[in-house]
């Protein structure tokens, strides 16, 4: 098959880019034939391994160029992912059958958190709608600010005109199949795809959480108010107490809210490091020294990633039971899940403390990770976009 992906940009160094760069390699490696159109201009500056592809940028070239040069480049089908100019996503379908990944709640929420910030935080289960607007600003939906409100949700409402113009919807989790279903989208197009977990480097096959060091907690991601950080901070200051020695905290990544996470963890006394973003070598060696990653979001996570990445090198996960985390974290088996709703910081306390209490507890959960990890590989993920894409072309 000729395979084009679209999304909004490249070279972004964001989830999704490192997602389509594996899954290139992979189709590449499978026989067929990849191209990518994007619409804003290459950064070159991330550390993503992407192969080389031919490129279509819309920005570079216009969209009248970029759609001319992707249709002599002859696709068979399309595999697009988030795209916020909306008139590319129906450019694409007008020309072939579309394969859309949706990442994200995007058509299915006005601003795409899926969660309440007041009275306190907590995921929202509402369908989307015009009513939403009168809860958006009261229950701290998103931005302050009515403009911004009113744009959402005209282009969440557009987003919803292409749903059943796309060939199939693909979504990594049961969860987010309910979510698109009950918001609009045809179910006989909706396809569940999980998504997997990155190969070990050979540098990482040594990890062996808690291997005698002083317990360590880790935390990777952008720090929101969505992420948790905060609960995460009071859950280890209460672990330590509870375990009757010193929990380890590190948070890798960067944010609005890391101000605010720096001092609270200082007021809290624990021993918490911040070393801002890592590259990709960073983040290997932060997960092989952690004893436990954690996923402390409090919005409704599509998957959640970052705990099957480090389940690739054994290390099991704590987390609220939020979204579509339960999909490849089982609970006592590959890692342990807090009540989400609403979450709590004593709640996830005590997956902490029953983690690291006891040895043979750890030994389980890492046995659990190691294996779920192996379930779900970027084989295992080909094998179910294939026969997507070949029933798109079908069509």
């Amino acid at each position: 098959m000729r395979i084009l992906l679209a999304t909004e940009g490249i070279d972004e160094a964001g989830g999704v880019d490192t997602y389509l760069a594996a899954v290139a390699c992979g189709l590449l490696s499978r026989g067929h034939s990849v191209a990518a159109l994007h619409h804003n201009s290459a950064a070159g500056s991330t550390s993503v391994r992407w192969p080389p592809l031919q490129r279509f940028c819309v920005d570079e070239l216009g969209s009248a160029k970029a759609f001319a040069a992707a249709e002599a480049w002859r696709p068979t089908v399309c595999f697009s992912h988030n795209m916020n100019a909306l008139a590319i996503d129906a450019g694409l379908v007008s020309r072939w059958p579309v394969v859309k990944m949706m990442h994200g709640y995007f058509g299915t929420c006005v601003s795409g958190q899926k969660s309440f910030g007041f009275p306190h935080r907590e995921p929202c289960h509402r369908q989307v709608g015009a009513a939403c607007l009168a809860l958006y600003l009261p229950r701290g939906c998103g931005q302050r600010r009515p403009a911004v409100m009113l744009r959402q949700f005209a282009w969440a409402r557009e987003q919803r005109t292409l749903y059943p113009k796309y060939s199939s919807i693909v979504v990594a989790s049961q969860h987010m199949r309910s979510e698109f279903e009950r918001n609009g989208a045809p179910p006989g197009s909706l396809r569940v795809v999980p998504l997997f977990a990155p190969a070990v480097r050979a540098e990482s096959t040594d990890s062996a959480p808690g291997r005698g060091e002083t317990p360590s907690v880790l935390f990777l991601g952008r720090m929101t108010r969505l992420k948790g950080g905060d609960l995460l901070i009071e859950a280890i200051a209460q672990a330590s107490r509870r375990l009757c020695r010193a929990v380890r905290l590190t948070l890798g990544g960067d944010g609005p809210e890391r101000e605010r996470w720096q001092a609270l963890a200082m007021r809290l006394g624990i021993d918490a490091r911040f070393p801002g973003w890592l590259d990709e070598a960073g983040r290997d060696a932060a997960i092989r020294r952690a004893t436990l990653v954690a996923v402390p979001s409090v919005w409704p996570e599509p998957f959640g990633l970052t705990g099957l990445e480090a389940a690739s090198m054994g290390v099991p996960a704590v987390a609220f039971d939020v979204g579509g985390v339960r999909e490849w974290l089982t609970h006592g088996d590959n890692g342990l899940l807090a009540p989400g709703s609403p979450p709590d910081a004593s709640a996830l306390a005590d997956a902490i403390t029953r983690a690291l209490s006891d040895p043979s507890t750890l030994a389980r959960l890492s046995d659990g990770a190691r294996r779920k990890a192996a379930e779900l590989t970027l084989d295992s993920h080909l094998d179910r976009l294939e026969p997507i894409f070949r029933d798109a072309c079908k069509d």
